[in-house]
């Protein structure tokens, strides 16, 4: 009897655990730590946007780098003045240590001066990115 309380305890454990994690994956969100971070053109290898820059942190097997790569250039593409830029983490690691980024896909929402407005870290849905870029601008 008493095993089964342990693994009904687990599960349980578990099964929160999961819905936690799923919850929070993906969602664009403001983090405290963020705060005074910026980034230039020549660290992000390419131009800001002249409204908001989304900097895509990626690794070469990550699968949810490559959806999250196409949910971005559809919103970059759908919103004028705003610029998609992906970062092979791997290649840079100075930067990926600067700025807290933990796991691939995270996203970066830069305002056009680059400053560190939003984060995602996971594959973001693009209703999501999109108001994102609206408190950015």
């Amino acid at each position: 009897m008493t095993g089964l309380m342990v693994c009904v305890a687990v599960l349980a454990v578990a099964s929160a655990y999961g819905v936690l994690h799923r919850r929070r994956s993906g969602r664009v969100r403001v983090r405290g730590r963020d705060d005074g971070k910026r980034l230039g053109a020549s660290e992000l290898g390419g131009e800001l946007g002249e409204r908001a820059t989304l900097v895509q942190f990626s690794s070469a097997f990550c699968a949810p780098c490559r959806a999250t790569r196409r949910v971005l250039g559809e919103v970059a593409g759908m919103v004028p003045g705003v610029r998609h830029i992906e970062i092979d983490a791997e290649e840079h690691l100075d930067l990926v240590r600067r700025l807290d980024i933990i796991k691939t896909p995270t996203v970066l929402v830069l305002d056009a001066g680059g400053a560190v407005v939003r984060r995602a870290t996971g594959q973001p849905r693009k209703a999501d990115v999109i108001a994102a870029l609206g408190e950015a601008v």
